[in-house]
C-alpha cells in the first residue's frame, strides 16, 4: 500500500512529525514550560514548546530551534523522552509527534516570541498540568515517562549515555 494515485482514489494527506520540547528548568524538579494554543488546531489546548520537523533536521537540532524561536530560550543537551502517534480524525491531521526533554539555567525565563501562536509561557507541575491538553501532550502525559531531575540533566557529561542521543 501508500501508493497515491492508483485504482482513482482521492489522494490523502501527508502523515507530518511533530517536536515537543519538555523543558525543565533548574532548581525547579517537576515543573515543565507550557502555553496555551492559538490560531492553530487545539487552539485553547495547553502545548509544549515544539513544532514541525523541517527535512533534514534532527530531533534534538528541532526541539532547540523552536523552543529559541517561541520562548527564546536556549537549550543545550536534548534527551529523546518518547513519542505517540496522533491522528486527529476531526481535524483531518495524522502526526508522529516525538517528545524530546532537556533543561535549562536556573534563571532562564520564558518570552512569548509568536503571541499569534500562543497565550504565554508558565511553568507547571508535569503531574498536574492545566487542562485541556493538546492530544499528542495528553497521550504522552499518561504514558509511563518518568521526568528527570532537570540539575541531573545540566550537570551529567556529555558522554552519559542517558542524555546522548542519535537522533
Amino acid at each position: 500500500g501508500g501508493e497515491r494515485g492508483k485504482g482513482g482514489g482521492e489522494e490523502r494527506p501527508n502523515v507530518r512529525v511533530g517536536v515537543g520540547v519538555i523543558v525543565l528548568r533548574q532548581g525547579q524538579p517537576g515543573k515543565v514550560l507550557v502555553s496555551r494554543r492559538k490560531g492553530s488546531h487545539g487552539s485553547g489546548m495547553v502545548q509544549l514548546p515544539g513544532g514541525h520537523l523541517e527535512h533534514g533536521e534532527s530531533w534534538a537540532d528541532c526541539a532547540i530551534r523552536e523552543t529559541l524561536e517561541e520562548t527564546g530560550i536556549q537549550l543545550g543537551r536534548v534527551a529523546f523522552a518518547g513519542v505517540t502517534n496522533d491522528v486527529m480524525g476531526g481535524e483531518g491531521k495524522h502526526y508522529v509527534t516525538v517528545f524530546m526533554v532537556a533543561a535549562c539555567e536556573r534563571g532562564a525565563e520564558p518570552q512569548t516570541l509568536e503571541p499569534h501562536k500562543c497565550d504565554g509561557w508558565t511553568w507547571e507541575d508535569w503531574r498536574k498540568l492545566p487542562t485541556p491538553l493538546f492530544d499528542p501532550l495528553q497521550k504522552f502525559s499518561r504514558s509511563s515517562f518518568r521526568l528527570p531531575n532537570p540539575d541531573d540533566m545540566l550537570s551529567a557529561r556529555q558522554d552519559d549515555e542517558l542524555y546522548t542521543h542519535p537522533f
